[in-house]
């Protein structure tokens, strides 16, 4: 009996904004290139996998009813047709994936749930036929989140829209050869004001050139310059602003160009752009996969040695998820527990669903079932794996984040407080299955007035800490790269947790300013420990990567001369300041510290900024610099003698529809200057702070994260490092301790790892002993 839901079923073609699950399936790894391929549902365009064991197919018509779908397999042609013509000329940036449709077949076929999966082809019926040539040529909704990450927003600035240049003339040939002040003939960059031509930017390896364009600005002013060599005949081309520190775009380039003689129209992009660069030193660099001894690491496939591919500038993300799901308690939440979340998952397109993303994750990287080995496109004799795609993870956990919906390169460490924080958020109604609970900890701050000895104790909540690592240079090596003496791990711990002298104090005790002293030791330890090591410091305004080994102790690591001791007998405690402070986010306010700004105004950028991390932080500081007040201390007078008005109604109604009590939202409200999103902010990151009717209490029934019973032993179970000069280039991978052995995860290449560079580490998880 012929199917009768082809004739009854209403079809849409897919529009380009809409989002085509077509690679692979939307709630596991499953993708068109396999035996079965994937199902494409004719209604909404979900993409299923048709495994007997998970058949997500077949759960989504169960939910939808829609009866329809294209089964999509893609098949690599025996060898390229004939005639293929040449790649298109490069003519501008565009970073997307090469273009594959050439080597490929694919082979459809439509089924129809709703008659128990019977197939047919699309050529029975001329509207499906169309809505499925239609899938076939829609940009995928992986492709369509790539696209839109790689077009990073330059714009025009004030200096190229006002740009002044001086009387025309003609440059000679022989003058666009090389740099005016020097022999190089690469990256030269042209000012559009003088015509002047120099040289681009020394970078730390002794590339790039030798600062004679920055120097042409330094002496002239003269802000705007454009990258010979990368002008195309559409009039694009890479522009500079110095003034701006930034790329921008020149919207009269052709104009600007014309005045010394320069015809867009002749010219031809012969050198990569900046984006193009760097893009390309992330995807192509290689992280050893050899022993010292020249052999190849032996590759390793299965169960938790699934690889993740890098999307270009993915490998931060990759690098935090091979080293979290790791952990027990994330293991268990994101997979045995959301097992069956499919079944009763009430979103729509599960693209759009955290849970099941997470779970998704979990799924590819210890199932197994993406691990199998197959030989090497380069080397048959080395086995490789293809791995995952975290496309669709990417695409959701960055929607709406400025800096992690791009495909720039990130912060690791910030990434992983980024990832932790909206889990808290996520997992905030779900009380005790938060799995970034096995990071918390609570550090106790010590302050002591030198004059009249009276000390204070503060406790905050914390995830991780960061660390300074002393820099003691020893010499250069023949490439006039810093070398620096190794230090130990303790040494590290102990500049953390030593004391620091705060000058200008303003004691509420002597009513007059002293010298006080400052330290941090733990209250309790967590769980996992989570360890920044700051590898990254600010040499005159610039970035700059201090490649220093550590040296971890053998066997288990014991931090129990780090546990703090709290009030002794003989102390006294300060009285109460007449203005009290907002809490600030540790960890970033040491990260804007360590890029070489005072106290006083990394406090008042966080307090500006809601909190909301050092890089948002640290924008608002360029951008106030020159604010009187801004090296003031930061007085936030919480009484409400001063004026401070009561949270209003529905304010606190607002935070209460978000699951928090009436006493918390009131006591955020007020510890935020009545801010409903920086309370909201403040809730998430004091999630054992009951609030306001528990104040006078405060104390009696602490509730802590982490434990305060010693002992304290650790040892390294991953870390994450950084192999590059700086935070917007280079690449990462992660070392994960696994059955006994250092397993190596460099995006999907898997292998174990004999002497894994521990000392070399950018990011340590520290995992707890009892015994």
């Amino acid at each position: 009996m012929a199917c009768t839901h082809i004739n009854t079923t209403r079809f849409s073609p897919p529009s380009i904004y809409t989002r085509v699950h077509k690679e692979e399936c939307t709630q596991c790894f499953d993708s068109q290139d396999l035996a079965e391929g994937i199902d494409v549902c004719l209604t909404c365009f979900n993409g299923g996998c048709i495994s007997t064991e998970r058949q997500h197919a077949k759960l989504h018509y169960n939910k939808t009813d829609h009866p329809l779908a294209v089964n999509i397999r893609r098949v690599i042609k025996s060898k390229r047709d004939e005639g293929t013509p040449p790649p298109q000329k490069m003519s501008k940036l565009a970073i997307v994936p090469e273009d594959t449709e050439p080597s490929y077949d694919y082979i459809t076929k439509v089924r129809c749930y709703a008659c128990n999966g019977m197939e047919t082809t699309k050529d029975t019926n001329t509207e499906i036929s169309s809505i499925v040539d239609a899938i076939l040529l829609a940009t995928s909704s992986a492709r369509q989140s790539d696209v839109k990450a790689w077009e990073e927003d330059i714009t025009a600035c004030e200096h190229t829209l006002c740009l002044t240049q001086e009387e025309p003339r003609r440059l000679e040939q022989q003058s666009l050869a090389h740099c005016t002040k020097c022999e190089l003939n690469e990256n030269l960059w042209l000012c559009l004001t003088c015509g002047n031509l120099a040289c681009g930017r020394k970078h730390y390896d002794g590339s790039g050139g030798n600062n004679h364009a920055v120097q042409h600005f330094t002496e002239t002013g003269h802000s705007i310059a454009c990258k010979l060599g990368t002008i195309t005949p559409e009039g694009t081309a890479d522009i500079y602003c110095y003034t701006c520190d930034d790329a921008k775009l020149d919207n009269d380039l052709s104009t600007h160009l014309a005045n010394w003689g320069i015809n867009v129209l002749h010219q031809s992009k012969t050198e990569k752009s900046m984006t193009e660069l760097q893009l390309e030193q992330n995807l192509k660099f290689d992280f050893s996969m050899t022993t010292e001894d020249g052999k190849q690491l032996e590759p390793k496939f299965g169960p938790g040695y699934t690889g993740i591919k890098n999307l270009g500038n993915s490998c931060y993300i990759a690098s935090i998820l091979q080293a979290v799901y790791d952990i027990p308690n994330f293991q268990t939440r994101y997979g045995q527990q959301l097992a069956d979340h499919a079944l009763s998952c009430s979103i729509e397109d599960p693209a759009n669903c955290w849970y099941c993303q997470l779970f998704k994750i979990a799924d590819g990287l210890l199932s197994g079932r993406y691990s199998q080995p197959h030989p090497s496109s380069d080397n048959n004799d080395v086995p490789t794996q293809d791995g995952i795609s975290p496309g669709m993870f990417k695409s959701l956990v960055g929607k709406g984040h400025e800096e992690f919906s791009t495909m720039r390169q990130q912060d690791a460490y910030e990434f992983l407080q980024f990832f932790c924080k909206t889990i808290s958020q996520k997992e905030h109604s779900n009380k005790g299955q938060d799995p970034t609970k096995v990071f918390d900890f609570n550090l106790e701050h010590r302050l002591q007035c030198g004059k009249c000895h009276k000390v204070r104790y503060q406790t905050n909540e914390n995830s991780s800490i960061s660390i300074n690592i002393p820099a003691r240079k020893i010499g250069e090596s023949d490439n006039n790269k810093v070398e620096y003496e190794a230090v130990d791990f303790y040494e590290c711990m102990d500049l953390y947790t030593k004391n620091e002298t705060v000058d200008d104090y303003q004691c509420p005790n002597c009513k007059e300013k002293t010298v006080a002293q400052k330290s941090v030791k733990f209250k309790t330890f967590p769980q996992v420990l989570v360890i920044h090591a700051r590898r990254f410091a600010f040499v005159d305004w610039v970035p700059q990567k201090l490649d220093i080994r550590i040296n971890f102790p053998e066997g288990l690591i014991n931090l129990d001369k780090y546990l703090a001791q709290g009030k002794q007998d003989d102390e006294e405690l300060l009285p109460d300041d007449e203005t009290t402070e907002p809490e600030f986010d540790a960890a970033a306010l040491d990260q804007l510290m360590a890029m070489g700004f005072g106290l006083n105004r990394c406090k008042r950028a966080l307090f500006n900024t809601g909190n909301n991390g050092a890089e948002i932080a640290m924008n608002w500081l360029f951008e106030h610099m020159e604010d009187p007040d801004i090296d003031d201390p930061l007085e936030t007078n919480t009484n409400q003698s001063s004026g401070t008005q009561e949270p209003s109604a529905d304010q606190i109604t607002t935070l209460c529809e978000m699951g928090f009590a009436p006493a918390q939202a009131k006591k955020a409200l007020r510890e935020t200057n009545n801010e409903t999103e920086r309370a909201l902010d403040w809730l998430f990151n004091h999630p054992d702070d009951q609030g306001e009717e528990q104040d006078e209490f405060q104390g009696s029934n602490e509730i802590m994260a982490g434990d305060d019973s010693p002992p304290f032993n650790y040892i390294i179970k991953s870390f994450v490092s950084h192999k590059g000069t700086s935070i917007h280039c280079g690449h990462y991978v992660a070392h994960v301790l696994k059955d006994g052995q250092w397993t190596l995860f460099n995006d999907n290449k898997v292998a174990l790892s004999p002497n894994p560079p521990i000392g070399e580490g950018y990011l340590y998880f520290f995992d707890r002993r009892t015994s």
